[in-house]
């Protein structure tokens, strides 16, 4: 019998790239976006390619009831999750007075409040039975504070603190919880986020950072870091001081569209 997989933010990007590494790996998928034209797109592609059944649901997650209603559809159905993929998150450039509060709440509830409650509502199952693995996607940015993106740089901060934590309380339990951190990476998140960035040839694909994020996954490793350029200069943030990094943080967010 086959098992599911719950991806959110699948519908584009390092999400999409979960989708159809799952799907070749033989998973059932539970795939949840805004986008429900996309999505049953992504359904449609994957599910003819690789043979696996595909639900599709389309949600909101800065809505606050989202979560609990993933949660309550997928109980319905009668579904067992067995890997949650907590993806989907957006980012916000420019001076933090000048952003509408309406969007810093919003991304607070899609990178942190979603994640915590599909996380909880999904890993008490998983315990209970006494197998699972939660993958949740933080970021390089989760290293230092970062002004002009102060919000995205602190929700990442959160996930990865939360996800180290969790990773350790759960030792033991059959559960496993992984933290990925990516670097810039090629997706449509920097035209939501209305970056203005010229990352070159620092920018990784999409397929890479879900690759590296799978395989650290399935070996239930707690932490990784993907890409070794990616792994050095978070080391070298982590090392050197927090004023240091915070300036030149703040430099090239502003010079990029801050």
């Amino acid at each position: 019998m086959k098992q599911w997989a719950l991806i959110t933010g699948a519908s584009q990007g390092i999400g999409y790239e979960f989708t159809m590494l799952f799907a070749a790996n033989g998973y059932n998928l539970i795939l949840v976006a805004r986008d429900q034209k996309r999505l049953e797109e992504v359904a449609d592609e994957v599910s003819s390619k690789y043979k696996v059944t595909v639900k599709v649901i389309p949600k909101d997650l800065s809505q606050p009831a989202a979560a609990l209603d993933i949660f309550n559809e997928i109980k319905g159905d009668g579904l067992e999750v067995e890997v949650l993929i907590n993806n989907a998150g957006f980012g916000l450039q420019g001076p933090f007075t000048e952003i509408e509060l309406s969007k810093h709440l919003a991304l607070i509830q899609v990178n942190i409040t979603a994640l915590v409650e599909l996380t909880h509502l999904l890993a008490r199952p998983m315990v209970k039975r006494g197998s699972g693995r939660i993958l949740n996607v933080a970021s390089t940015a989760a290293f230092q504070p970062g002004p002009f993106m102060a919000m995205y740089y602190a929700s990442k901060a959160f996930v990865y603190s939360f996800s180290c934590a969790l990773a350790r309380e759960l030792k033991g339990t059959g559960v496993t919880v992984t933290t990925l951190n990516p670097g810039i990476t090629r997706s449509q998140f920097h035209s939501r986020a209305h970056l203005k960035r010229d990352v070159g040839m620092v920018m990784m694909e999409a397929d890479q950072v879900a690759r590296i994020g799978y395989d650290a996954l399935m070996h239930g490793k707690p932490n990784i870091t993907a890409g070794f350029i990616n792994k050095l200069s978070s080391s070298v943030s982590k090392a050197l001081p927090t004023r240091f990094t915070t300036n030149i943080a703040a430099r090239l967010n502003r010079q990029n569209g801050g």
